[in-house]
């Protein structure tokens, strides 16, 4: 028979082994159609019902997955570069951004993700990492901040109708009014040259301090209004802002910050109150800055403060600069010159330069914001109640110098009712601070300097905790994002309680 067909008779009786190709041995019948014999076919299907695999098939069970699926899932949408023009309201939040694990402060990125998941434009894990669709805002606004002209920049699914979307799922305080293609490689908070904000105040604020704090009668005279407008003037240029803002020192170069313009406008009355706006352009701002720009100029007018304060809060010594309320603060636009120089006039991209959405804006202002700080002003009078902590600030004092310590009782009695955010936090570290310095009267200069001029953080600058000024004689200059509700505070501040009574 010869071992060629020796070998086939053995693979007929045995069903066994794959069919090789090769000559076929003399007399042996054809297999036609290559047929598997019938226990060899057996033993296939018994294979594939175990999910085995046989070389055989002609064509790859995972390449017929694939086609079947591309047929029944639609595609998805390319992920696309992005800005939104926002606006809204800030009564009621703690800020813009986002802070991810801290449900207890809400924020204005809270309700926005939330919207933009909703809505389909994002995945639901980018909404838990804001890092995946390369998410920036232009600008981090304090809580109770407002803002008519707010830029973020994301990578999004660009769906059908987007922008009713996501603000369907949105509170009616929040709108997106705007949407714009940009470069893959746009960062707003990066390529913004300026912001503009304004800050709306009643004008009985710069009414003399020998008249009632809250006269709702007070006109602004052009002679008052000539007299605000010279002293924002001095704002004007490059100058040390160390003394407006926590935890930056005087010869760190990020103090210094350039304002293009600054000023004030004619005013206006709103439900028989006066109002007054005035408008600040800067390249950037720190935290509370433009509140203290205000403050400190509100106190020059009044007279409490003399004009050389000005002067002395860009040197290096600590001047206590008063910081203003937060509810008349609005971001109004941000500005984006040199990118609309570049790719403003490409035929590829848009400038962002927002004119035709600038009657949304208005209507928005209108609607949402003017109305909320009026109201809000009439309600809870957080102007008035700021102006009467004025005479406790001691304009000539310095970091080193003596406090005052009956002004510390009188400030500690009526810290927590003007500061909303450590009446809602209770910090202990105001208590054991505030305690320290009515127990000790005067600590130390090297101790209040340590503990209260240089303040503490237990996070990144940009979520900064707190800052203490008790031998200013200010209490509180607070942050609303504590991590670690008050308790590095309190052991910093019995630290110094200790040092000075074992040092006095």
């Amino acid at each position: 028979m010869g071992v060629l067909g020796l070998r086939a008779a053995l693979r007929r009786v045995w069903g066994r082994g794959p069919a090789r190709p090769g000559p076929r041995a003399p007399g042996l019948p054809t297999m036609a159609g290559k047929e598997a014999p019938p226990a060899r076919a057996a033993h296939q299907q018994d294979r594939k019902a175990r999910g085995g695999w046989i070389w055989e098939d002609t064509q790859h069970p995972s390449k017929r997955l694939r086609g079947s699926e591309d047929e029944e899932q639609p595609r998805k949408l390319p992920k696309r570069k992005i800005v939104l023009l926002m606006a809204y309201s800030g009564k009621g939040y703690h800020g813009m951004q986002r802070n991810v694990g801290s449900s207890q402060f809400k924020t204005i990125e809270d309700d926005l993700v939330s919207a933009l998941v909703r809505a389909g434009c994002i995945p639901e894990n980018h909404g838990e990492d804001m890092r995946k669709m390369s998410f920036q805002r232009c600008a981090r606004t304090d809580k109770g901040v407002s803002a008519a002209g707010q830029v973020v920049s994301l990578k999004v699914w660009l769906i059908d109708d987007i922008l009713d979307k996501i603000n369907s799922h949105l509170p009616s305080h929040i709108r997106i009014l705007g949407l714009k293609r940009v470069t893959g490689g746009f960062n707003s908070k990066n390529k913004c040259d300026a912001r503009t904000y304004f800050y709306m105040l009643p004008t009985f604020a710069f009414a003399h301090k020998d008249r009632d704090v809250q006269d709702e009668t007070y006109r602004l005279s052009t002679e008052t209004l000539q007299q605000v407008n010279r002293l924002l003037a001095c704002y004007k240029g490059t100058h040390n802002f160390h003394n407006f803002t926590s935890q930056k020192g005087p010869r760190e170069p990020s103090a210094r910050r350039y304002i293009l313009d600054m000023y004030c406008e004619q005013p206006f009355l709103r439900e028989g109150l006066e109002f007054a706006v005035i408008k600040v352009k800067g390249q950037s701002f720190m935290m509370h800055q433009i509140r203290k720009m205000v403050g400190l100029v509100v106190a020059i007018v009044k007279g409490y403060a003399p004009e050389s304060v000005l002067e002395r809060s860009w040197g290096e010594e600590k001047v206590d600069v008063p910081k203003a309320p937060g509810l008349g603060l609005v971001l109004e636009r941000v500005h984006f010159e040199k990118y609309n120089q570049r790719f403003g006039g490409d035929g590829l991209h848009e400038p962002l330069d927002w004119a035709q959405e600038e009657g949304k804006v208005a209507a928005f202002k209108e609607q949402h914001i003017y109305p909320t700080i009026v109201s809000t002003e009439r309600d809870e009078r957080s102007m008035a109640q700021w102006l009467s902590t004025l005479p406790v600030h001691d304009f000539s004092a310095t970091a080193l110098a003596a406090a005052r310590p009956g002004a510390k009782a009188e400030v500690l009695g009526g810290a927590f009712e003007n500061e909303g955010t450590m009446s809602t936090l209770g910090c202990p570290g105001v208590l054991v601070f505030g305690q320290a310095q009515l127990a000790l009267g005067v600590l130390p200069a090297w101790a209040r300097y340590w503990a209260f001029e240089e303040g503490t953080s237990v996070v990144s600058e940009e979520f900064a905790v707190c800052s203490w000024s008790l031998c200013s004689p200010v209490l509180v200059e607070s942050c609303n994002r504590c991590y670690t509700r008050g308790v590095c505070c309190t052991v910093l501040g019995a630290l110094a309680v200790l040092l000075s009574v074992v040092t006095a």
